[in-house]
């Protein structure tokens, strides 16, 4: 039997198969093959794209090196209502804010001497108010309302003239006390009267205009007598000179002349005792308001205590806005313009008229009302809703064409003044869409599709006319075309 010999390596064996050795080193060497080949690959193509990136051709350093094409701007010719607007904000508040501060009057006429001491409190706060109420009683002397706008400014006494005694006579004939026949704004004998059956009405007697009224109207009334004796002797004794047949009387005429002069002048006094004589309304017992009712918003004082400044604040009449005006925007607010009022906190819309303007700009007060404070000699003081006003403002009233609702009392809202109107839809493009030439025309441009094509474009006479809000009424002139929809020329940015 023959034996075969073993085949040398990497040789085949007999049925031709390969060794694992073999294949094994025969797979490393292809892989190495290959990743040569790939990392070559690689190498050149990242060379190519260098040199792709920093070399470029004379046309494409031209190409960059050209400036952008310039940028066009331009907007839509509109043809709207052009109403030029005043934005401010301001504060719902009554008509009328007034602060009653009794002065020393009371306690002087009551004899305690002193400060004056609250000894009754007819009205809380949020009472109503209406007319001949009595609202506090200060040293045992009352305090009540009647309806004037004008504000207390002194004692209305016997004698007096003006238009506040005239407020006074129409709030006694509202309650049902007739002046007589005095003269309105002349405090004569009715007004006297019906003074004192006010006081009698509200449980009070009134204070007489001086206390050493009676002791002159007295001392006047005697020497009237005394001079009416005087007449009647001088009388008697002419009488008697002529009677007893004297050649000359002349002493005893004179005698009477004299007497009767002397009667006449001590009438007069008399009569001007009796004018002066009688009740007054003091100024601290007195507190005039626009309307009723009114309402207490403070009581700062309880019964017992000594008065403070601003014993009590009241609110009258109906409720208006006020607000405060910047100084740029002052001259464009006049009055009776018209003004749209909105409420963010509720919604609530409503439209109103300028009712004034301030001439003075009212500096801020920490809170004070524009125009308001405590006036003088009176108990009641002059009118102003209780916000701060910016230094510099204006206050501005705006009263509500109808009835505010009253969820805004008191509410801050928005005031939207309309300065100015076109009235009809007019055409109107932005402001800076207008250009004046050398030659004085005021032109704008129109352009074509392409806004960009300078060719396209065309120049149309224009007359300007009001602005607001950063557009510009225009009409065109000349025979110039200007349509709704048109794009003109706003702004274009040069390269």
């Amino acid at each position: 039997m023959k034996h075969q010999e073993a085949a040398a390596p990497g040789e085949s064996d007999a049925a031709g198969e390969p060794e694992p050795d073999d294949v094994r080193a025969s797979l490393g060497r292809r892989r190495r093959i290959l990743i040569r080949v790939v990392a070559g690959a690689v190498a050149l193509t990242g060379a190519g794209v260098v040199l792709a990136a920093t070399i470029r051709s004379p046309a494409q350093v031209a190409a960059d090196a050209a400036p952008p094409p310039a940028s066009v701007l331009a907007d839509r010719v509109e043809r709207r209502v052009l109403t030029s607007s005043v934005v401010v904000r301001g504060t719902v508040a009554a008509e009328q804010s007034l602060t009653v501060s009794p002065g020393a009057g009371a306690a002087a006429a009551a004899g305690t001497g002193g400060k004056p001491v609250v000894t009754r409190i007819n009205k809380q706060p949020g009472a109503a108010v209406q007319a001949g109420d009595v609202l506090v009683e200060v040293s045992g002397r009352p305090v009540f309302a009647l309806a004037g706008a004008l504000p207390v400014y002194r004692d209305l006494k016997p004698g007096a003239t003006g238009k506040d005694v005239g407020q006074l006579q129409e709030g006694l004939k509202a309650l049902g006390h007739p002046t007589g026949k005095d003269p309105a704004g002349t405090y004569g004998a009715g007004t006297k009267t019906a003074v004192t059956a006010l006081y009698a009405a509200l449980g009070y007697t009134p204070r007489p205009a001086d206390p050493g009224d009676a002791e002159k109207l007295q001392a006047a009334e005697d020497a009237a007598d005394l001079a009416q004796r005087g007449v009647t002797t001088a009388k008697s004794a002419l009488a008697k000179a002529k009677a007893g047949g004297a050649a000359d009387t002349t002493e005893a005429q004179q005698q009477l002349a004299f007497a009767q002069q002397d009667l006449a002048k001590s009438t007069a006094r008399l009569e001007a005792a009796r004018a002066a004589a009688g009740p007054m309304v003091p100024a601290d017992e007195l507190v005039f308001v626009k309307g009723f009712p009114a309402r207490v918003d403070a009581v700062k004082a309880a019964v017992g205590e000594a008065v403070p400044d601003g014993l009590l604040t009241l609110s009258a009449g109906a409720p208006v806005i006020r607000a405060s005006l910047p100084a740029h925007q002052k001259d464009l607010v006049k009055t009776g313009m018209k003004v749209q009022v909105l409420s963010e906190a509720t919604g609530l819309t409503a439209t109103g008229t300028v009712a004034s303007v301030a001439t003075a700009p009212t500096p801020a007060s920490g809170g004070g009302a524009p125009g308001g404070g405590p006036g003088s000699g009176g108990a009641g003081s002059g009118a102003g809703e209780n916000t701060a006003q910016d230094p510099g403002g204006y206050a501005l009233t705006v009263t509500p064409d109808q009835t505010l609702d009253a969820r805004l009392s008191g509410q801050g809202v928005r005031l939207t003044v309309t300065a100015a109107s076109s009235g009809d839809p007019v055409l109107v493009v932005p402001l800076s869409a207008v250009s004046a030439g050398a030659d004085g025309r005021t032109t704008v441009t129109v352009l074509g599709k392409d806004p960009g094509a300078a060719d396209a474009r065309r120049r149309v006479e224009v007359r300007a006319g009001m602005s607001a809000d950063g557009m510009v009424q225009v009409d065109p002139v000349g025979g110039g075309s200007l349509a709704d929809g048109d794009r003109v020329l706003v702004a274009q940015a040069k390269p």
